[in-house]
């Protein structure tokens, strides 16, 4: 059993189920009050380390209702997505590990605003949101569900483990660089700038603990010994038998027709013992052949 198993058989009866319900009606207010309010989110609800020593305790819980978008139609569309991937980890998983997966996130976001704000002294936090807390929920997804497709921009087939691939890639590239700041020259800094990265080592550090959930969630739940390089080889030698033996079993083939039983089910064959030799015939022509001799 490991520490995830210990963890469920004590607190499992507290997770909450449907939990995705109650996230897409935080993000749906969270929605309204940047619209109509923004500085009411920025000034008292969202992730800020100092503020929240300075006694606003509830800055660790509100900046959840930030939204995954500010267009309405993507918000839209995000919302959807977001609700099926967490009802489809929490159907596979069971409530209690989406539960503790999707909180180690949040508290993972929270230490790493604390970190930015009195390790680096930068305030990143303040437009942090729940970005990479959905990004945790869509690797975890693609990891669970590799060969699920999606429709990339409504048009283009991909499966969730290519673009799971690709999303670690950009994450890579993203934490990576924040350390190697004072090493790039200004052309890469500004390309970095023109897809989305933020060059600095603070940022890196906090998107890397916020995936943390990720990291830790799979290494608790995943047996790693299936990924060495005995049990790989093991597992491709069982492949290759069991192919091997597919390709032995005889298939049933009548002479004249050329059918085989995977023509139909009700079809049936004999070998008739009045041919010189291994014919077969299906139970229209066995009657019917002419007799090889």
């Amino acid at each position: 059993m490991n520490w995830i198993d210990k963890l469920e058989k004590k607190f499992g009866r507290y997770a909450v189920s449907n939990l995705m319900y109650y996230i897409i009606i935080l993000y749906a207010v969270g929605y309204v009050v940047l619209l109509f309010a923004p500085d009411l989110y920025y000034n008292y609800l969202s992730l800020d380390a100092s503020a929240i020593v300075h006694g606003q305790i509830w800055r660790i819980a509100t900046f959840l209702i930030y939204p995954p978008s500010s267009s309405l139609i993507w918000f839209l569309v995000v919302l959807y997505l977001y609700y099926s991937i967490g009802r489809a980890l929490e159907a596979q998983w069971g409530t209690f590990r989406f539960n503790l997966y999707f909180f180690m996130g949040v508290l993972l976001h929270i230490v790493a605003a604390f970190v930015c704000q009195y390790v680096f002294g930068v305030n990143f936090s303040q437009h942090f949101g729940t970005y990479w807390l959905n990004n945790s929920l869509f690797l975890a997804y693609a990891a669970t569900y590799p060969d699920m497709q999606f429709m990339l921009y409504f048009l283009i087939p991909i499966k969730a483990k290519a673009l799971g691939i690709i999303y670690a890639i950009y994450f890579g590239v993203e934490i990576v660089v924040g350390f190697l700041a004072e090493h790039l020259t200004i052309n890469m800094l500004y390309g970095l700038s023109r897809i989305g990265i933020i060059v600095h080592p603070a940022y890196s550090l906090m998107a890397l603990l916020s995936l943390g959930n990720f990291v830790i969630f799979f290494l608790g739940m995943r047996k790693l010994h299936r990924y060495s390089p005995k049990e790989i080889h093991r597992r491709q030698t069982y492949v290759r038998s069991v192919k091997r033996g597919e390709r032995a079993v005889g298939t049933h083939k009548c002479a004249i027709c050329g059918r085989t039983e995977k023509d139909g089910d009700n079809l049936e064959f004999r070998f008739c013992s009045k041919c010189n030799g291994n014919y077969e015939y299906c139970q229209e022509h066995l009657f019917t052949h002419t007799h090889v001799k």
